[in-house]
């Protein structure tokens, strides 16, 4: 008996020794810096949110972009292969994963992030959930409409693009470069400062936000407003590490995601763009407005391209690219009948 009752007080002070829970860490990328507003307002916001919620359950280890797990174009990759649990990264880098979801990078569909992103998760259960297999989508977004940024060269016109190296972020802004006489260059935005610099690239397409994040008003001396393009990022977690987790802690992750976080980022890109504009204005720089003759221009001279892309698109998979294109443009007049520009 004493034998007996020497195990039993043994075993229930090992028992006492191990917590009630174990601890969860899960592994989240960017490729964004540690300062941007990425990480800042959204991914450690959304990670205390859910550690919070979960009573410390589950905490993160957050990898941003110049860290070993930070390579923009292995985002994707890392979470299916289960590298990372979790990861943000750009739909279209590299080419051809999300050709459905890109298609919202069509020149002068959307005019901000707000709309662009509704279009996106409004379309997502029905018209782009297969390309996400093996991924939990915790959001799908864009950015405000984008600028053309140049060192040393000023640009108002198709004319004035002629023969420029413009860094390109994806397929259909490189396609819709080409068509305005400019020369795409394919770039990581970590590598656009350098380039600059050293002049081996003449400019770069960005909203206001990344011209800050990746200090490149040091190396501008020109941006053309155009707003005539917007890129769309992924938010996703490994599908098999989000259903082995327990139901409490998929329910804080839910709560975090989805509806109640995809409303947020058009107020986060304003307040993200504006810093980047303003610190280019105290720098003294040029900032152009494109006339409403130069952007009906444009647009003529890229309706070919619209056609050539939905068209490759449907060599890609993309079979009813034409009604895809269509419910997006339904989409973002659907948010721009709701919230009327001022």
């Amino acid at each position: 008996m004493k034998t007996i009752t020497t195990i039993a007080t043994a075993v229930a002070a090992l028992a006492s020794a191990v917590p009630a829970s174990a601890e969860t860490v899960l592994k989240l990328s960017h490729y964004l810096p540690a300062v941007h507003g990425i990480q800042t307002d959204f991914i450690l916001p959304w990670t205390e949110q859910v550690t919070q919620c979960t009573g410390g359950e589950v905490k993160f280890e957050i990898s941003p972009g110049g860290t070993q797990l930070g390579n923009v174009a292995k985002q994707q990759e890392q979470v299916l292969a289960g590298v990372v649990d979790i990861a943000h990264g750009l739909t279209g880098t590299p080419r051809g994963r999300f050709p459905r979801t890109s298609l919202i990078e069509m020149p002068f569909l959307s005019r901000n992030a707000a709309e662009a992103t509704y279009a996106l998760w409004s379309l997502y259960p029905t018209q782009l959930k297969d390309e996400y297999k093996g991924l939990k989508v915790l959001a799908l977004h864009a950015h405000n409409g984008g600028l053309l940024h140049t060192n040393g060269k000023h640009v108002e016109t198709m004319e004035d693009m002629k023969g420029l190296r413009i860094r390109t972020p994806s397929p259909a802004v490189s396609e819709m470069l080409t068509y305005l006489g400019a020369t795409p260059q394919a770039l990581p935005p970590g590598e656009v400062y350098e380039n600059l610099q050293r002049h081996v690239i003449d400019g770069t397409v960005f909203p206001w936000d990344p011209v800050k994040s990746f200090g490149l008003n040091e190396v501008l001396t020109d941006h053309l407003d155009a707003g005539f393009y917007t890129v769309s990022f992924f938010f996703v977690m490994n599908q098999k590490k989000y259903d082995s987790l327990p139901d409490n802690v998929r329910k804080c992750i839910d709560d975090a995601s989805g509806d109640n976080l995809v409303p947020k980022f058009g107020d986060w890109w304003s307040k993200w763009d504006a810093a980047g504009k303003a610190e280019a204005e105290a720098a003294g720089h040029k900032i152009t407005m494109v006339s409403d003759e130069e952007r009906a221009r444009w647009r003529e001279a890229l309706a070919p391209m619209l056609t050539k892309y939905l068209e490759t698109a449907k060599g890609e998979g993309v079979a009813d690219a034409d009604a895809l294109y269509r419910a997006f443009q339904d989409k973002i007049a659907e948010y721009q009948a709701a919230h009327p520009a001022k």
